[in-house]
């Protein structure tokens, strides 16, 4: 065979990932606060970005009616279903009343409908902290006069630690290791680092390090520099003088305590079941966490991208937070004008490089906002009966459903469903939350939510009593009445994934609080 040069042409189609679309994707699995800090970002690099006037601002919105009614659904009193959301609400999910504001306006009025229900008037206004008023008195007045600017700042378990540091009679090369060590110390009160890593970096022997730390151990509140749980208590025992050999060994097998082992507790402590009632009623005594008593930093609490509010007539009314959106707009007027002026060419190029990457973050922006409320409004209504009557009624959803529902791909739902958080009547959720794997039902053809089961099983062991502790087998049987159809090592999966520990622990904890209790 001759081998020969010869030219083709060829036609092909193929996917090019722009500097553009890669950056419209990466906004989409952005959360808010990552949002906000990007667009910032953006805005000190390009000239002609500047903040928008928040007080224009308004929210893209949308509005669903359920086209039937939720069959084989009776509606029921929510009070088990809101207290186990509120007992289950981690912090992300809060009561959206007490700490968010509503727009009033529609920022993309083509979305909006005629029907609009502004979530203001359904008594979502946020108890915002305002400015205190102007106060006039002999020592002061006028619009900047806050009597919020004399509340003293809270002490923090560092600053407390090095008062302590400065009136004690540590010499200068030891206090130097000590504030070292401060540093160490975390929210708790636990110091967090071993001692070979203190003496590598400074320079000095494990003696010293460990003298150093006796001295810091003996600061308020007792407990703190401890390294673990078992001698943060040995050291509020030591200050109380209760610190025996009983209760040694009692420190020494913790692990038995928190597995609720009591029988292998008094063989190891070498006492009656009374005296280990008392021993462990004084442990319970002890503070686990000395260093929580102070300020802490704050944690930022989840703020919801969309709201939803069901309307009189029974529809669901969606909004997006606009406080969650950047506030950023072009000036083309100071553009004209740089433009205009601009003497060379490379001056010219970064004018219209700046333009067109201003000119696409806007879009994208505008872009994110409409997924985000598309994909929202469909998981909303394929979610109703959950809105309404509570997670018990949680239909199994993936993304594909969502996806081929709104014509996109499970991908661009997959992003928008990261870090986004909607706020309900029932509280604020992750948008992941209601995707939820299937469960076959033994009484009828429908599948069940495997979150549906969680709350299932999470009420039936809150139910019962010393008496009559339920197994994993019993769960099933329990389960199965209710026309749940599911195997005993799922019970036993869901119910370590909550938390809670084997009827033989649960058994043991409630034999030894009942006895405390007497």
């Amino acid at each position: 065979m001759a081998l020969s040069h010869r030219l083709e042409l060829r036609q092909s189609q193929s996917l090019v990932m722009t500097p553009q679309l890669q950056q419209a994707i990466k906004l989409l699995q952005l959360s808010n606060l990552e949002l906000n800090e990007f667009v910032e970002g953006e805005m000190e690099r390009n000239p002609l970005l500047e903040a928008r006037d928040p007080e224009a601002d308004t929210v893209p919105q949308a509005t669903y009616e359920p086209d039937v009614t939720p069959q084989n659904i009776e509606p029921q009193t929510r009070d088990s279903s809101d207290e186990w959301l509120s007992k289950s609400a981690d912090n992300t999910k809060e009561d959206p009343s007490s700490n968010l504001d509503m727009p009033a306006d529609d920022m993309y009025p083509d979305l909006a409908g005629s029907d609009r229900t502004s979530l203001a008037d359904q008594g979502w206004n946020s108890v915002k902290t305002s400015k205190s008023s102007s106060v006039s008195s002999t020592g002061g007045g006028g619009s900047d006069y806050n009597l919020e600017n004399f509340v003293p700042c809270e002490t923090t378990l560092h600053d407390h630690l090095r008062d302590q540091l400065s009136l004690s009679k540590l010499d200068v090369k030891q206090r130097l290791i000590a504030s070292h060590m401060i540093d160490m110390v975390d929210e708790q009160g636990y110091m967090r680092g071993s001692l070979e890593a203190v003496s590598m970096q400074m320079g000095t022997s494990i003696d010293t390090i460990s003298t150093v730390l006796k001295e810091l151990q003996k600061f308020e509140p007792t407990g703190v520099f401890a390294r673990d749980l078992s001698e943060c208590l040995r050291l509020q025992l030591i200050e109380l003088n209760h610190f025996d050999p009983a209760m040694e060994a009692l420190l020494d097998n913790i692990h038995l305590l928190a597995a609720h082992n009591f029988t292998g507790l008094k063989k190891a402590c070498h006492v009656d079941e009374e005296d280990l009632s008392d021993m462990i009623a004084e442990i319970k005594m002890l503070n686990p966490k000395p260093g929580l008593k102070f300020g802490s930093i704050s944690v930022q609490s989840v703020v919801p991208d969309v709201f939803v509010q069901q309307k009189n007539d029974g529809s669901w009314h969606i909004e997006l937070n606009n406080e969650t959106l950047p506030k950023v707009l072009i000036n083309k007027s100071y553009y004209t004008n740089v433009s205009g002026s601009a003497k060379n060419t490379k001056d010219k190029e970064y004018i219209q490089d700046c333009f067109q990457t201003a000119n696409w973050l806007v879009k994208s922006l505008d872009q994110r906002a409409r997924t985000i409320l598309k994909v929202s409004e469909e998981i909303v209504r394929q979610q109703d009966a959950f809105f309404s009557y509570g997670v018990e009624h949680l239909r199994p959803l993936n993304l594909r459903a969502v996806a081929d529902a709104i014509d996109m791909h499970e991908s661009t739902v997959s992003r928008v469903t990261s870090n986004k958080y909607i706020g309900t009547t029932r509280g604020v959720f992750e948008l992941k939350y209601f995707f939820t794997s299937a469960i076959s039902s033994s009484d009828s053809d429908d599948m069940i939510s495997s979150e549906a089961v969680r709350h299932h099983i999470k009420q039936l062991i809150e139910a019962e009593t010393i008496e009559a502790i339920l197994s994993d087998d019993k769960l099933v049987t329990s389960l199965k009445d209710k026309g749940i159809d599911i195997a005993r090592r799922t019970v036993a999966k869901y119910r370590e994934a909550m938390g809670i520990p084997s009827s033989v622990q649960r058994r043991r904890k409630k034999k030894m609080a009942q006895q405390m209790a007497l």
